[in-house]
Parts: C-alpha cells; sequence; structure tokens
C-alpha cells in the first residue's frame, strides 16, 4: 500500500526522484545478502521482500511510463508471490514443525505438493525469465535506461 501510495499521490513531490537511487540499490543489495545469511525460513523470505521494494523504489523514482508501469506490475506480482511464499512457509511450519532451513532437509518425501508449489514461487521471487516479477523487473530496468 506504501509504493503504491507513493506512485499515486507523492509523483508531484519527488521533484529529485533520481536521488533515490542510491540508498534503493543499497536496501536491494543489503536485504538479499542478510536474506541469504537467514537460517529461519520466514526470515529470509521477509528479507527478501524487502529487497523487492528496493526495485518498486527504484522504478518509481525513474520517473519514465516504463519504470512506473514495471514498479506497479511488481506491486502487484510481489503481492501474490510474498503471499503465497509465506503462506506456504507457514503451512510447512504446521506439517513439519520445523523452521529453520538446515534442519528442513527432505521436505519433498512428507509434502510434494507443497514443496512443488513453493520451489515454482520461488523461482518466480528470484524473477526467472518467463515469471511475472522478470517482466516488471526488466521493466523497471528498461525505464532506468530511458529516463
Amino acid at each position: 500500500m506504501g509504493a503504491y501510495g507513493l506512485v499515486r499521490i507523492n509523483m508531484e513531490l519527488l521533484p529529485h526522484a533520481h536521488s533515490i537511487f542510491s540508498p534503493s540499490s543499497i536496501q536491494i543489495i543489503y536485504a538479499a545478502s542478510t536474506s541469504l545469511g537467514q537460517r529461519n525460513l520466514k526470515k529470509r523470505i521477509a528479507y527478501s521482500s524487502v529487497s523487492h521494494m528496493g526495485f518498486i523504489i527504484i522504478g518509481i523514482g525513474s520517473i519514465s511510463d516504463t519504470g512506473l508501469n514495471g514498479a506497479i506490475l511488481q506491486i502487484i506480482s510481489h503481492g501474490f508471490i510474498g503471499a503465497a511464499l509465506f503462506f506456504l512457509a507457514g503451512t510447512g511450519y504446521d506439517r513439519l514443525r520445523l523452521l529453520y532451513l538446515d534442519q528442513m532437509g527432505g521436505m519433498a518425501i512428507p509434502m510434494p505438493k507443497i514443496f512443488t508449489d513453493f520451489s515454482i514461487l520461488s523461482m518466480a521471487s528470484l524473477a526467472l525469465p518467463g515469471m511475472s516479477a522478470f517482466v516488471a523487473e526488466l521493466m523497471i530496468f528498461f525505464g532506468i535506461l530511458t529516463s
């Protein structure tokens, strides 16, 4: 909601929008590297979410049609992907009673459907080609280049 409010309300208030590229880039790198160091699955998803918000802020800061459309698509895409990942992490915790990744080895055997769904959504969160997050991040990068 906050990122959409920034697009909808504060566009006229961003005369120096290009100055938010550096903090957002630092946010992406810091949150992604912190996410890699997490053992807790839900914390890893949360830090990944913070990293995706950096892409959204960069798209808003580009103040180009392509960048803004990419940011809005990223908001929608991340909303669905993030909610589904948290749902599946909670479902996995309810079934296995394990919270740390190093203890979850072999979770595909007791719950193969949840494992498959989680794998597909993880690839979507990574913005692999063919997924909605890939299209959104590509649009954001094109928006940066055209601004």
